[in-house]
């Protein structure tokens, strides 16, 4: 008879709903890319700013973060969950707004992007990045 390990949990980082929160996630993406490797880590902390900024302004309860290679292609995998309901969506473009257009440049600078429902409630937003 032989044992089989799971697979190792994806690094995740549980981050409060307040300002500090993507400072904290931006950190956390810069520590991993480093560790993997990754030097050009802008485009991560970017995806990770606009993803969990979203999550503390129109999400509910804490935010959590992972990110891990996929599996397949290599490419860092950015997910950040969070209890709310509502799903995030592309604003049309505004040139007299003052926020709204994060979301719109962040799909500009990702391989792909999209958001999944929880069983349990709430939602999943990842963001696969470009380069593995």
């Amino acid at each position: 008879m032989s044992a089989t390990l799971a697979p190792e949990a994806p690094p995740t980082l549980v981050l409060d709903p307040n300002s500090e929160a993507p400072s904290l996630a931006r950190r956390f993406l810069a520590d991993l890319f480093a560790e993997w490797g990754i030097e050009d880590d802008y485009i991560g902390r970017v995806v990770v700013c606009e993803l969990v900024t979203n999550s503390f302004q129109h999400g509910e309860g804490q935010i959590i973060v992972r990110i891990f290679r996929d599996e397949h292609d290599g490419r860092p995998v950015i997910e950040v969950w969070d209890a709310g309901e509502g799903k995030p969506e592309i604003q049309p473009e505004n040139y007299a707004a003052e926020s709204g257009r994060g979301l719109l440049l962040m799909t500009e600078l990702v391989h792909d992007w999209g958001v999944r429902p929880l069983n349990e409630g709430g939602k999943v937003v990842w963001a696969q990045l470009n380069h593995p």
